[in-house]
């Protein structure tokens, strides 16, 4: 764990950074959140920060979010007001710890980071066998390749695997392949020289760099483009990345994590993925089960996620009717835990008499991503075999095939509330290929619903 402490915190820094130490924890200061932020740039990264209640948290927050910088913040404070302690909360940090520090309550706060970040609820034996292998291969350094459906916790698994390495002191960097726009992650990924192209007034250090000697996951990496395919195909190969900008190489050591929603040999025959990377990657496979694959764990994962955000909204924890546990089991989960989760959140707000009851579990949707369309192209096929029949009060006959695909794309969109990963699950299509059909639709001139954008769209026709 690696803890970066931000302001004087009214003079406990050495007390907190001491009882941090004594559990484990690698502690760094820093004055300012322009010094924290040039930290982490600089490949100084960190699981946790502590930030001085006197500090600008909204903007703190706000500029790793846009940097696309993953850690945790908790906020402190002395003789703080609830409501300064609330607006830090609304700000975007986790927690509020007063000072002078508590040295249960530092602990508390470093193992829930650890435990959120690394621990699995399970009770199904097929889930079981997947920890087995995880734990069989952690002590390695072979490069892992972990697949299976969105919100079966794959990021988890690899955060897990981290912990159980001999490199767990060291780095954990994780870089998410689908939500940084081609043209950013190379730079993301290696780095680049100040003057390597517009924008970039500094050198920054790259992913690979600020996970040397530690552990590089590359999160839904069939989503890369085959041009930088090519340039980390070297990189695991020769051990050395060069700064976009730079021509002297620069020597890695790192284990390197892979995940993946999609089929990747389907990917590979369809010329998508580079066959040589594939097989760096998948020195080992490790297939996360889906949830409906797994029902012994939907009553534990459901138990657990409501006593959570009964803790986290602050009322008491409300019990479950055998009803709405069946009304659990007996859904296909198509988002997985990461729709279990959504559930029993909305279920401990609208909990009734302390008990949450069917009328509670507001579910989407049944099939699951295996019944879903493959592809767009395939959906499209299945409303031509409709042809005449009406949807959402549309004819289909005498229409194109484009025009039908492009309704699809953008109702499916909207549907989503602009979310294009949400939407890209929906239809089975890579976030590059909605990006693109996306970039296509705005040069013709149609209106395409932007992130958050919940209003109806107008006619296509």
């Amino acid at each position: 764990m690696r803890l970066l402490i931000i302001g004087s915190m009214n003079g406990h820094i050495a007390t907190a950074g001491k009882i941090a130490l004594d559990r484990g924890a690698k502690v760094t200061q820093v004055d300012s959140v322009e010094s924290a932020l040039e930290s982490l740039r600089g490949g100084k990264g960190a699981e946790l920060l502590m930030v001085d209640i006197a500090h600008d948290i909204g903007r703190l927050v706000a500029a790793l979010e846009q940097e696309r910088i993953s850690v945790t913040v908790v906020a402190c404070g002395i003789q703080t007001s609830a409501q300064q302690a609330a607006a830090a909360i609304k700000a975007g940090a986790k927690e509020f710890v007063p000072l002078p520090p508590d040295p249960e309550m530092i602990a508390a706060v470093l193992a829930a980071v650890t435990e959120e970040t690394t621990s699995f609820i399970y009770r199904d034996p097929v889930m079981a066998k997947s920890l087995k292998l995880a734990d069989q291969v952690a002590g390695s350094d072979a490069s892992v390749l972990i697949t299976g459906e969105s919100g079966t916790g794959k990021e988890v698994m690899a955060r897990y695997i981290h912990s159980k390495s001999k490199r767990a002191a060291k780095s954990f960097v994780s870089v998410n392949c689908a939500a940084i726009p081609e043209n950013l992650l190379e730079s993301e990924l290696f780095g680049h020289e100040k003057g390597a192209f517009t924008g970039a007034v500094a050198r920054r250090i790259g992913k690979f760099e600020e996970a040397n000697n530690g552990t590089l996951l590359l999160d839904e990496i069939t989503e890369m483009h085959p041009r930088l395919q090519a340039k980390l195909l070297r990189a695991i190969q020769e051990r050395e990345i060069d700064r976009v900008g730079s021509t002297q190489p620069i020597k890695v050591n790192i284990r390197l994590l892979a995940t993946s929603n999609r089929d990747m040999e389907e990917a590979v025959r369809k010329g998508d993925f580079r066959e040589d990377l594939y097989y760096r990657l998948n020195v080992v496979n490790l297939e996360l089960p889906p949830l409906r694959q797994r029902h012994a764990d939907i009553a534990a994962l459901a138990d657990h996620f409501v006593q959570k955000y009964a803790k986290a909204n602050g009322v008491d924890v409300p019990g479950m009717s055998a009803e709405a546990m069946d009304l659990l089991k007996q859904h296909s989960w198509r988002g997985n835990v990461r729709e279990l989760e959504n559930t029993m959140h909305r279920a401990v707000l609208l909990a009734s008499d302390g008990t949450i009851t069917p009328d509670a579990i507001l579910l989407t949707g049944s099939q699951s991503p295996m019944q879903e369309r493959s592809d767009v192209s395939r959906a499209v096929g299945k409303a031509e075999a409709a042809a005449g029949s009406q949807e959402d009060g549309t004819q289909l006959v005498g229409r194109t095939v484009a025009e039908v695909e492009r309704d699809l794309i953008i109702d499916t969109l909207q549907h989503c509330l602009g979310n294009r990963t949400h939407a890209a699950n929906i239809l089975g299509i890579s976030i590059r290929t909605l990006r693109n059909k996306l970039k296509q639709y705005n040069e013709e001139g149609f209106q395409v619903p932007l992130p958050g954008d919940a209003e109806p769209r107008t006619s296509f026709l």
